[in-house]
């Protein structure tokens, strides 16, 4: 018994918290209410909104914070290269596709940064991002989501692995 606690593994914060993030990127409300497209582009919108959101709260801490964050952009990632492999991308291809992700992740992290840090138009960013093949819809409730999120992660201590959205 004593031998089990030494050897057990620590659970895995990046992956919880990944999962978490995945998890309420796929609520309904998202594709039934607010008009998200339910297609694998507006799902990985989703999840790199979600994670965007995370990543930010986690910008301001120490090493182990810093570490964390780093660890689940990894599991961001390396999730992407998964999917694409189940979806039947050849193993060639994967690399670029990837790399291609990785590209229009970014953007959006620094689109939704400014937008957020300098009371920016988010509502621009997400009809830019999200919506494009929709134009004219009406994302201020979606924006307001955003900035509430924001907000109340702010106050979480995700280090712990949970995080829970607006």
């Amino acid at each position: 018994m004593i031998l089990k606690g030494l050897f057990a593994r620590k659970p895995d914060k990046a992956k919880i918290l990944y999962e978490a993030i995945v998890a309420a990127a796929r609520q309904e409300k998202f594709y039934a209410q607010w008009g998200v497209p339910d297609t694998i582009d507006g799902r990985f919108e989703m999840i790199s909104l979600h994670l965007f959101l995370v990543l930010d709260r986690l910008k301001e801490g120490g090493a182990d914070t810093q570490k964390l964050r780093q660890q689940l952009t990894d599991t961001f990632f390396a999730d992407m290269d998964r999917s694409l492999r189940e979806m039947g991308v050849g193993d060639l291809s994967v690399g670029k596709k990837v790399r291609k992700m990785a590209e229009v992740f970014y953007g959006r992290v620094t689109a939704y940064a400014a937008a957020l840090e300098r009371g920016g138009d988010v509502e621009a960013v997400l009809r830019r991002n999200i919506f494009a093949e929709l134009p004219g819809d009406d994302v201020t409730v979606f924006a307001s989501w955003v900035r509430d999120s924001r907000a109340r992660l702010a106050n979480q201590d995700l280090e712990q692995g949970k995080v829970v959205f607006t």
